[in-house]
């Protein structure tokens, strides 16, 4: 069943971004820089970890279960140099920023459930099974979802896709000083003019950027709209109309931590799908992929996009539901809003065939054991067409067409 909005003549629809130096953002990329710094050296090991940032400070909580050594406080200041908190004129600085450290083991509660599932128990299976995608049991119950639909090439919702495309142009002129005068935190929100589900214009424009005090208002608003927003926004989806709002309490000299306490996992909706789609509720920095928070929707959007990208449906969400200590899901559900070519069965067996979700099958099939993590913390952990993420590929694209349409006659199809 199609839902009202792709039948409305017109609607409008947001969502938003933030740059590397959003509070929360800074978290997400010191929680995942430590994840790759241990997966570097112990690709097994265990990682749920969580980073708070105020004035001065950084707090770095979790449970590490780990074979190796990390210099965790060294780790901490690089992530928030490559940030860009060099000064101390930012109020904040990988210098002179306090790091405490509060880490413990991974309950073995849990590692009962992940170390051998319900099903390997079952088969009496040991670790001579190491490589049988029934060993290991997800880390944790949830709901993971995974979203495309064809209204950009990287089969992402507009929305967000121009508002993390804006934030990565903020940042990109900060870094290579075209606008010296920028600072490090800042935002972006993109409202999308819709018709019958189809994008047709952008309406408005929202970009917060903290700077320098001296700069004024009229230099900044003049320059972000020019060097980032034109530069960004198609001229096919501008017109004489379009809304441009830039810093609008007037000034954003006070940014970063001095301005907001962060903390990891609180952009979930810029992680992913902006709004758009439905979000099962668990956060993605800072977990390895034994964590179905993580891998679990790597792993959905990877079968959504395929499935879009082979023309079985112009919109898809998947809901992939797990059990703590059980390998396979508990529940695959997808809804298609009424776009979809073949019948629902029809893509249902296909997922069922060509996708093994069971989280050891998803980290062989991702090649997720490996320091990839940091690089998803700012701009979106789906859609880039920046970096090369495994669950972005749409190699499975072509065997669903052909099954999919194979014998499929006109009786059968969806008009």
């Amino acid at each position: 069943m199609a839902l009202d909005f792709l039948e409305s003549p017109s609607y409008l629809f947001s969502s938003e971004s933030v740059t590397e130096g959003h509070p929360d953002k800074l978290c997400d990329q010191i929680s995942d820089a430590i994840l790759d710094e241990i997966l570097a050296q112990d690709p097994a090991g265990r990682v749920a970890c969580e980073t708070c940032v105020t004035t001065g400070l950084v707090v770095v909580m979790g449970e590490i279960t780990t074979a190796c050594y990390i210099d965790i406080p060294s780790v901490v200041r690089r992530a928030i140099r490559e940030a860009g908190y060099t000064q101390s004129s930012y109020g904040f600085d990988y210098q002179s920023c306090g790091v405490v450290v509060s880490i413990q083991e991974q309950s073995a509660d849990i590692a009962l459930g992940v170390d051998r599932s319900v099903e390997a128990k079952k088969r009496g299976m040991n670790s001579n099974y190491s490589d049988d995608p029934d060993k290991i049991g997800a880390g944790d119950q949830g709901m993971m979802v995974g979203f495309a639909c064809n209204e950009t090439p990287d089969l992402m919702p507009m929305p967000i896709y121009l508002a993390q495309k804006l934030c990565r142009q903020l940042a990109l002129v900060r870094r290579e000083g075209i606008l010296p005068y920028l600072r490090p935190d800042g935002k972006s929100q993109v409202t999308v003019e819709y018709s019958y589900g189809i994008p047709r214009r952008v309406h408005t424009v929202i970009l917060a950027a903290q700077h320098n005090p001296e700069v004024s208002d009229s230099v900044i608003e003049r320059d972000l709209i020019e060097r980032v927003a034109k530069q960004v926004i198609p001229s096919s989806l501008r017109d004489k109309n379009t809304k441009y709002l830039v810093n609008s309490t007037g000034r954003f000299v006070i940014g970063g931590p001095v301005a907001d306490t962060g903390l990891t996992g609180r952009k979930i909706l810029v992680d992913t799908y902006g709004g758009a789609a439905r979000h099962g509720g668990g956060a993605f920095s800072g977990k390895d992929p034994t964590k179905v928070d993580r891998s679990g929707a790597y792993a959905a959007r990877y079968v959504a996009k395929n499935i879009v990208a082979a023309g079985l449906a112009d919109r898809l969400e998947i809901q992939i539901s797990y059990a703590i200590g059980v390998a396979h899901p508990v529940s695959i559900s997808i809804e298609t809003f009424g776009t979809n070519k073949v019948p629902h069965e029809t893509i249902m067996k296909l997922v069922n065939k060509h996708f093994d979700l069971r989280p050891a099958a998803i980290m062989r099939d991702l090649n997720l054991r490996r320091p990839i993590y940091k690089q998803t913390a700012t701009y979106g952990h789906f859609g880039r067409d920046d970096i090369d993420l495994p669950w972005e590929h749409t190699d499975k694209a072509d065997i669903l067409r052909r099954e999919a349409f194979m014998g499929l006659g006109e009786s059968r199809a969806v008009s």
